[in-house]
């Protein structure tokens, strides 16, 4: 899909962000054929310095972005920031409560010089008692009871993956494009404003409501109620581990008969799924010796045919192997250190087509410069810049 066929080409995003909230709204917003430019300090954003659990942060979050690297406590660079922000649709920032006001950033003076902007936060908490506070993906894992549900009863432990920063972005993102509709017809924009901890008390509203109906806690999924007979986890002849989830009772008459459970397929009593509930001491101890008699690959191939849903267990490192994904759902992306790589496009299509890679995370100030000219500074104007020390190239 070329350039200006993109859904959001002709759209100018100011990004003022670092971590993973800020950055995935860019990322959407760019992936989908906005022009985003990320506003960094001379040293660039200290999320491209984070090792560990980080270090896949700035290469994961940044693409399609360029990179303008300004002194922003000069008032050149704040004057400059304000010249690109005067002919931008949209800004984005995720940094702690009051910061952009500080610098002269918040949505009431930016609006007062372009009221076509949509400005969009990404907090911890929107308005109320603890909007003031400063908040991470964990603290909202911790404290919305999603850490609660992931770990043991007595063990709480966030997920996997920075999934609230990641829905709490795409949250953000909803909030942008509804702005943006609503500015077609009233011309203004508005502030928006997306959160850690409401997105997190959204994910487990489904366990809100499981109590209001029952009158029951929810248990943490490691001690899950399954609402189905056989959703779990078994083993190959290896050793090797295969999720299997029968979630209706024409599944069930599959299963039977793709593996021989002529008992079970005979008992009128397990032909519906919440008596399959109360048996599963019954019925699941020999499902798990038959499915023990494949090897992994030749389970996945039967219940593959037989139309059940079953996963391999799988690592993050595994899927840079996965056929699938190679199938168009990784992007050829070069590392900070020039190591050739592929990480996962948005999860979507568009006419048929996924969104691609039309810039690399760039180096710090990439494409700087070439924005400020497009915005319309001289070139006499970016080089004093540059001389000054204000502008990094």
């Amino acid at each position: 899909m070329s350039k200006n066929a993109l859904p959001l080409a002709g759209l100018t995003v100011i990004e003022f962000t670092h971590m993973v909230m800020g950055p995935s709204m860019g990322l959407i917003l760019a992936d989908l054929g906005a022009e985003v430019l990320k506003i960094e300090p001379l040293e660039g954003d200290n999320t491209r310095r984070l090792g560990g659990s980080g270090a896949g942060y700035f290469p994961m979050y940044n693409r399609n972005k360029s990179s303008l690297a300004l002194d922003m406590k000069s008032p050149a660079g704040l004057a400059t920031a304000l010249r690109l922000i005067d002919g931008a649709d949209i800004v984005i920032e995720n940094f702690r409560p009051g910061a952009m006001e500080a610098l002269g950033l918040g949505y009431a003076a930016l609006s007062a010089r372009n009221p076509r902007l949509i400005h969009c936060s990404g907090k911890g908490f929107l308005s109320g008692p603890y909007e003031r506070r400063t908040a991470l993906d964990e603290v909202a894992q911790m404290m919305g009871g999603l850490a609660y549900m992931t770990g043991l009863p007595d063990k709480p432990m966030r997920a996997g993956a920075s999934v609230i920063d990641v829905t709490g972005a795409m949250f953000g993102v909803i909030a942008i494009l509804a702005a943006l509709e609503q500015r077609h017809s009233t011309g203004r924009g508005q502030a928006v404003t997306t959160s850690l901890y409401e997105t997190t008390a959204f994910l487990v509203g489904q366990h809100m409501a499981q109590y209001a109906v029952t009158g029951k806690p929810a248990p943490p999924m490691s001690q899950r109620q399954s609402a189905w007979g056989v959703y779990d986890i078994f083993e190959s002849c290896h050793g090797e581990k295969v999720f299997v989830a029968v979630v209706s009772d024409t599944q069930w008459r599959m299963l039977c008969e793709a593996f021989g459970f002529i008992e079970f397929a005979a008992d009128e009593a397990l032909a519906r799924n919440n008596e399959r509930v109360r048996q599963r001491e019954r019925i699941l101890p020999v499902i798990r010796e038959r499915f023990r008699l494949y090897s992994q690959a030749d389970l996945m191939l039967k219940l593959e045919r037989t139309g059940l849903p079953f996963a391999p267990v799988a690592r993050p490192e595994q899927l840079f192997d996965d056929p699938h994904l190679n199938a168009g759902g990784l992007l050829p992306v070069t590392l900070p250190g020039g190591q050739q790589t592929k990480l996962p496009a948005l999860p979507i299509e568009m006419d048929s087509q996924r969104l691609g890679l039309r810039r690399e995370p760039p180096a710090v100030g990439q494409g700087g410069p070439e924005a400020l000219l497009a915005a319309g500074l001289t070139q006499a104007e970016v080089q004093a810049l540059l001389d000054q020390g204000v502008l990094r190239a």
